[in-house]
């Protein structure tokens, strides 16, 4: 698709939405969010506006009618509150189910979107020690690989009517605001920050400067200049710096960044009394993730490795 002038976006005011749109609304596209019945939403819609739509019964405003894309961004936070089996549940539901209603009202439309941009995660994978992860690794066995594996495939439903469908699995993306790395910086700025659990464990991570780039890169399915071969991007990819680091070497950069010391190393039994599962699939996983297909596409990482990525963060 060399232009796209009408975009879908679910999970607009999340980390990696709210940072989306207005690069895309600059790129001189139209973007329509897609909000719940009584939403309301206060940041200037500028270039576009809302589209009502209820993930429960599929039901999709009108006003949709027309988008050659759609960049599918929803679900509940993994790291907010413990997983009681009514929250996973939740977790469950809020990717897997309404994926599934989204494609099936894509699939209504008379004109149908060409694109699917779906979020997924390295969850994917579940724990694998120091094993080098890349798109044509095996599913893993624990929760987040079993809600990450069917949301995938509830995404992958819209190529029946001929969308090309990416499938975006995100690292732990890294940004000021946001997301993991301000929860991570507390207790450094305390002077308590230290590895977690042996810190053996990996880490793949991506800032977000680059999330936005891969997304517009997936959208357009422009070649990247100077690439040998060339396609649009479709199935999984896997969205992480080409650099991972183990939590000891994460600890000892944003220690070094934040010119604070990292001493106190916390012990693995202390996160799962407090966070009890999600301790182990958030905190103690290990996950040596690599952007196969970006690398082979010739994609350039504007911050491949953790030194320069928190310079640029943290400023």
């Amino acid at each position: 698709m060399e232009k796209i002038v009408k975009i879908l976006v679910t999970g607009s005011t999340g980390l990696v939405g709210s940072a989306l749109i207005p690069t895309l609304r600059r790129d001189g596209h139209t973007v329509c969010r897609l909000v719940r019945p009584n939403t309301k939403i206060r940041e200037e819609n500028a270039g576009g506006f809302d589209v009502s739509w209820n993930p429960e019964t599929g039901e999709l405003g009108g006003a949709g009618v027309g988008a050659e894309a759609v960049i599918h961004l929803s679900g509940a936070s993994i790291s907010e509150g413990r997983w009681t089996a009514k929250r996973k549940e939740l977790l469950r539901s809020s990717r897997v189910d309404t994926t599934r209603a989204l494609v099936a009202a894509l699939g209504k439309m008379n004109a149908k979107p060409e694109v699917l941009i779906s979020a997924s995660a390295i969850g994917y994978y579940g724990s694998r020690g120091d094993e080098i992860l890349t798109e044509k690794s095996a599913a893993g066995d624990d929760f987040l690989a079993r809600v990450a594996v069917p949301w995938e495939e509830e995404a992958r439903k819209a190529e029946r009517f001929g969308a090309r469908v990416v499938v975006a699995r995100f690292g732990v993306i890294l940004a000021k605001k946001g997301g993991a790395l301000p929860k991570m910086m507390l207790p450094f700025r305390l002077g308590l920050g230290g590895r977690m659990g042996s810190g053996k464990q990996w880490m793949s991570w991506i800032a977000l400067d680059d999330v936005i780039s891969i997304l517009r890169l997936c959208l357009s399915g422009t070649p990247i200049t100077g690439a040998v071969k060339f396609s649009p991007v479709s199935g999984p990819v896997n969205v992480v710096s080409p650099q991972p680091v183990t939590n000891e070497e994460f600890t000892r950069e944003l220690a070094k960044a934040l010119r604070r010391p990292a001493l106190l190393p916390a012990p693995a039994f202390a996160f799962r009394m407090a966070l009890g599962e999600m301790a182990d699939a958030l905190l103690l996983s290990s996950q040596r993730v690599v952007p196969r297909k970006l690398e082979e596409m010739g994609f350039q990482f504007q911050h491949p490795d953790l030194a320069s990525a928190l310079s640029a963060i943290l400023g």
